[in-house]
């Protein structure tokens, strides 16, 4: 009953989507909306996958540079699984508000300030434990440091002397260390420096009568007299009577000058009435966070003007009326609500029947093969094969699945229980790269939570499909041959996701195979050997073609080779060639001209025919423009298997070398 009951305060688990991981909230307010529903106004926290790649590089940053600072943290060396579930646990507080349905609370959690002087570990010895340390604005894309840390250890802390001993005397020069203000064996009594007080509130009252701007805001002479009274005109009259060594006629005189009268002011008369609804809105919203009421509302005002203010505010009649418009509001509103187990199974739930692949909530079609294929594989995080219950996880086209203690893990703490290839390079950043992007996207795709393999390969720990291993047997090759006109090889490789009848080919072959028996099919010859390649390529040489080439002197000009511009007149809207232009088309927009020029005649071999050219014979001809582009590698093609035989095998191939020399 009491896991159920969520109240103002609470930090819990949203719902939003049933393959992301959980939202983290903090309840603020608990309303009933006019249909009977409950929403809850909750604090937005963040993770890290939910952030760019910037602003974790700079929270890294800043977490490294608070452990280097900090003089009390204990030093525990952590594995690479714990700084990977470690990352997993920090949050981002945020400024921002939200309402959400209360039915879509899943469970409790727990988020604190990032202490200093706890070790990191008990954050992972803890379940459903989470901290933070930055700020994060959605908006503005920034993070910034949390003012509200404690600062605990010895650069905060004075450092107490030892005890004088009875009769020792004290060497330190007091003067440096403390200054007197008020001498309470002074000659006057009590009753005397009462007197000169209610002098000194009379002279205060006196000199707002004068003043036009102090009568404007006291207009009566009660208000008057009570802003005469406040602190700041008796803390001046016990100084003033201080600094004249208690002398109450030279102190007087100083209270009323030539000038006239001496006027004090705090802070609650210095500011305007416009000045306090700033504040006051300020304070509804960020709460007692002086340093962003400044950035945000009053920036003419200095840090300690507004402490100085909210404290001098809180002794007035506004702050007690709005303490009771804030404690009827709040009996007013709900304080706490009853919301059952959440038991009605995930769609990305793998339920089987007898070992057979079942619908979930009546999926069938693309899921239900989906799902076949899924039975058998390892679970992505922690690689066991046997679960109680299995989910589908990431993309569809990746067949990826979690087991059920993994797939808890993944709602609470947005990531896999063990660290992936592209994590450990992330842990490993001080090695150098070659690729930075590459690196760049396969972090992101680890952060978003996009299935990851370790496939060994230097670039594509990003699989974007499935590979798959296809061995054919000697039976598979002669069907290919003799069951040509059911196979139809060409049509098959067109629509490659329509099966083959394979139930007709085996009838075919059957057929076929007794009509065989005694005429083989003719099997096309295979190469020949290596030995009689080079003996070959010893008795007929190849011959260079004899190029007669020109040498430059001053009277013959020297060879060029004149390459026009490319047109690129035929632009599309998008900046982008058109069809033609990557095509050959015969268009005079997508094609360059060349013109040829040559100082002698000499032989030119164009697509295995000679080309005569003369020196003064000039020959265009009108040649496409061919865009060569690097092919993206995660558009490139699956992993190749090659499995060497014993006639391909590496060893074979140098003895074969070796004895024909």
């Amino acid at each position: 009953m009491a896991a159920n009951m969520y109240r103002v305060g609470d930090y819990v688990y949203f719902e939003n989507s049933s393959s992301n991981p959980y939202l983290i909230r903090r309840i603020e307010e608990l309303n009933k909306t006019a249909n009977g529903n409950v929403e809850a106004k909750v604090v937005c926290f963040y993770r890290r996958r939910d952030i760019s790649n910037s602003l974790i590089m700079l929270a890294d940053k800043h977490a490294k540079e608070v452990e280097e600072e900090s003089e009390t943290t204990i030093e525990v060396d952590l594995t690479d699984k714990q700084k990977h579930q470690l990352k997993h646990r920090e949050l981002f507080l945020s400024r921002q508000y939200e309402s959400l349905p209360a039915t879509h609370i899943r469970g409790k959690c727990s988020v604190a300030l990032l202490n200093e002087t706890e070790s990191v570990l008990s954050y992972l010895e803890k379940e459903d434990t989470f901290f933070y340390s930055l700020v994060y604005d959605p908006s503005l894309k920034t993070l910034l440091a949390d003012k509200g840390e404690i600062r605990v250890g010895p650069r905060y802390q004075a450092d107490v002397p030892d005890m004088l001993a009875e009769g020792e005397l004290d060497d330190r020069e007091q003067a440096k260390l403390e200054v007197k203000v008020w001498d309470p064996d002074s000659p006057l009594t009590d009753r005397q420096i009462d007197q000169f007080l209610v002098v000194a509130r009379a002279v205060g009252t006196f000199a707002r009568a004068l003043d036009c701007s102090s009568s404007v805001r006291q207009p009566s002479l009660h208000m008057s007299a009570a802003a005469a009274s406040r602190d700041i005109t008796l803390f001046h009259a016990m100084d003033t009577l201080h600094k004249h060594n208690y002398d109450l006629s030279s102190a007087i005189s100083v209270l009323v000058p030539l000038g006239g009268p001496v006027l004090c002011r705090d802070e609650m008369e210095e500011w305007s009435a416009s000045e306090a609804s700033l504040f006051e809105e300020a304070l509804e919203k960020y709460g007692k966070d002086f340093n962003d009421i400044r950035q945000d509302f009053l920036p003419w005002k200095s840090l300690t003007s507004i402490v100085e203010y909210y404290y001098m505010w809180k002794t007035t009649d506004r702050y007690v009326q709005q303490k009771r418009l804030k404690a009827a509001e709040a009996e007013s509103k709900l304080k706490q609500v009853y919301i059952p187990t959440y038991n009605k199974p995930n769609p990305n739930q793998i339920s089987s029947n007898n070992g057979k692949p079942a619908a979930v909530n009546g999926a069938m079609g693309a899921s239900y093969q989906a799902q076949a294929s899924l039975i058998g594989r390892a679970c992505e995080s922690c690689y066991t094969s046997q679960s109680h219950q299995w989910y589908s996880w990431g993309p569809p086209n990746m067949q990826c699945r979690l087991c059920a203690s993994c797939w808890i893990y993944w709602k609470k703490y947005g990531g896999l229980k063990m660290p992936t290839q592209t994590d450990e390079d992330k842990l490993s950043s001080s090695q150098p790269t070659e690729e930075s992007h590459v690196r760049t996207h396969m972090s992101r795709q680890a952060t978003q939570g996009t299935p990851v393999r370790n496939t060994g390969s230097p670039k594509s720990a990003v699989k974007t499909r499935q590979a798959f291993f296809l061995h054919t047997t000697c039976w598979t090759k002669l069907a290919r041959q003799v069951c040509k006109n059911t196979l139809r090889l060409r049509q098959a490789a067109r629509r490659p996701f329509v099966p083959i009848n394979c139930a007709a080919i085996k009838a075919e072959y059957a057929d076929r195979h007794c009509e065989l028996a005694g005429n083989p099919l003719k099997i096309k010859s295979t190469r020949k050997p290596l030995s009689c390649i080079i003996g070959y390529l010893e008795i007929h040489p190849a011959v260079k073609p004899n190029v007669i080439r020109s040498t430059p002197s001053l009277q013959s000009p020297s060879a060029k080779r004149l390459l026009a511009p490319s047109n690129h007149s035929s632009l599309s809207i998008l900046g982008k060639r058109n069809y033609s232009h990557h095509n050959g088309l015969d268009e005079s927009s997508s094609h360059t001209t060349r013109t040829i020029m040559h100082a002698a005649p000499h032989v030119h071999m164009t697509n295995g025919k000679a080309l005569q050219a003369s020196a003064s014979a000039i020959k265009t001809s009108t040649i496409p423009v061919i865009k060569r582009q690097r092919q993206n590698w995660l558009d490139a093609s699956d992993d190749g298997f090659f499995i060497a035989t014993e006639e391909t095998s590496a060893e074979a191939v140098r003895n074969l070398l070796t004895k024909n020399p």
